[in-house]
């Protein structure tokens, strides 16, 4: 089989079938399998998906287990070359499929690639991650790709040809089997961010690539599978000290530092923006609820 498409659904029904449907739409000319693996959803998921697509497989877990275990249920079951793996706020577009399944089989050495990832609107998300380092964790990464285009591509350019990144935006990629076969999985530590980066980042230093291909388009409601709330923000800072930890082990205690400084920071100006707004703007209200909760959590030792 060529391509075996992982999606992890969590409370998104409405959301996967459109998913589902972008799929049976646009992957044409390859063989392929579709594996859903669902976190406990309390939405219908699973009832609705086995009534309307008997023939998918369904993972149906009895818990939440986040991204990186759910996904590994899928890995292990595949029978693809290659795993697609898929947010449920995400869909394709005409022959994207083909094309990364096409650039993957030219490419022996590349484990990961991705496409341009868009807003509805088909203005451009950022679908490239650096690895994170002390330059990116202490200034600002917008600042750092302009800069440093070459070191932080971006949205900002464009690019006519495939090019060599560190990491993908894990909302749509494709990943090759025997390189997960060498490398492993993703790391189950993880609950949900920073994942992908830490299965780039391991796959770099097996010597296999990772690529970022600019005509392959897919559009991706940004946030919708997981949330922009205090807990989202929480996960994600779980997730970095994470990689972190695992890639600057003995400078993590700086930078750990540095982190929780801007986060205070940040606090202090959005505090400061609603003394001046007179508490009339609301993003900064929530801005500064979100930021306040990371400060607590940050105190309580950063607990699971």
């Amino acid at each position: 089989m060529d391509i075996s498409i992982i999606i992890v659904n969590w409370n998104t029904k409405d959301l996967l079938f459109e998913c589902l449907n972008s799929i049976i739409s646009t992957v044409k000319d390859l063989s392929f399998e579709i594996l859903i693996v669902d976190n406990a959803s309390a939405d219908g998921s699973v009832k609705a998906i086995r009534s309307r697509y008997p023939d998918i497989n369904v993972i149906e877990n009895k818990e939440n287990l986040g991204f990186a275990i759910a996904n590994n249920l899928a890995l292990n079951q595949m029978n693809g070359q290659y795993a697609l793996l898929l947010n449920t706020d995400a869909l394709l577009t005409e022959n994207a499929v083909r094309a990364l399944y096409d650039f993957m089989e030219s490419r022996p050495n590349a484990a990961i690639a991705c496409g341009q990832l868009l807003n509805h609107d088909g203005s451009k998300q950022n679908s490239i991650a650096n690895f994170p380092s002390l330059a990116s964790l202490m200034l600002n990464e917008t600042l750092l790709r302009v800069i440093f285009p070459n070191k932080y591509p971006s949205k900002r350019r464009e690019y006519s040809s495939p090019i060599e990144i560190e990491s993908c935006i894990g909302a749509c990629m494709i990943v090759r089997k025997s390189s997960l076969d060498e490398v492993g999985m993703f790391d189950e530590d993880y609950f949900f961010f920073f994942e992908e980066t830490d299965l780039a980042y391991r796959m770099k230093q097996a010597g296999w690539k990772t690529y970022f291909i600019p005509t392959v388009r897919i559009f991706h409601a940004q946030g919708k599978s997981v949330g922009t709330g205090a807990n989202s923000r929480i996960m994600f800072y779980r997730s970095r000290y994470i990689y972190v930890k695992k890639s600057h082990k003995y400078s993590y205690p700086f930078i750990y530092t540095v982190i929780f400084i801007r986060l205070f920071v940040n606090t202090l100006l959005s505090l400061l923006g609603i003394l001046l707004t007179f508490g009339l703007v609301n993003s900064l209200k929530m801005k500064l609820i979100t930021y306040t909760q990371l400060i607590t959590w940050h105190f309580k030792g950063c607990p699971q």
